[in-house]
């Protein structure tokens, strides 16, 4: 018994079906998916950082107001400390004393508006160097107006 195979011919060419496509594309949603999830991860690490602050848990009466003193800056850098003029090699004792003297003494600052901001920062890390953690700066009210607009 001898076979035949017979070839049937096919077209090479792509048909278009009558019918049109029912299948959802879940391509663009996998996209949006992936976005969303990579924006996840980049937010929630920023969302969850805190910053770390001793805050005053009670109101202090007249009589347990903590000490204060001055660092005053002029417009070409001076420093005066407590009203009067110091070098900014003298300011880093002075600040060390203080802070040996009473820990809870408060330093507030001042600078002129028209200080440049070299000397300002310069100052600062002196401060900051000295072990002043209690800092206060004046002088900014003239600002809250510069705020609002």
């Amino acid at each position: 018994m001898k076979y035949r195979y017979t070839m049937h011919r096919r077209p090479v060419y792509a048909t278009i079906k009558d019918a049109p496509i029912s299948d959802m594309n879940t391509t663009p949603l996998i996209d949006v998916l992936l976005v969303l999830l990579i924006m996840f991860i980049i937010t929630v690490p920023v969302a969850t950082h805190s910053v770390k602050l001793n805050l005053p848990t009670d109101v202090p009466s007249a009589s347990t107001l903590p000490e204060t003193h001055r660092l005053d800056m002029d417009e070409t850098g001076r420093i005066a400390f407590d009203g009067t003029w110091i070098s900014e090699a003298a300011l880093a004792p002075r600040l060390i004393a203080m802070r040996r003297g009473n820990p809870d003494a408060v330093l507030h600052f001042r600078t002129d508006g028209a200080a440049r901001y070299e000397d300002f920062d310069r100052t600062l890390a002196i401060v900051k160097r000295a072990g002043i953690e209690r800092l206060g700066f004046l002088g900014n009210e003239g600002f809250v107006g510069a705020l609002q607009r």
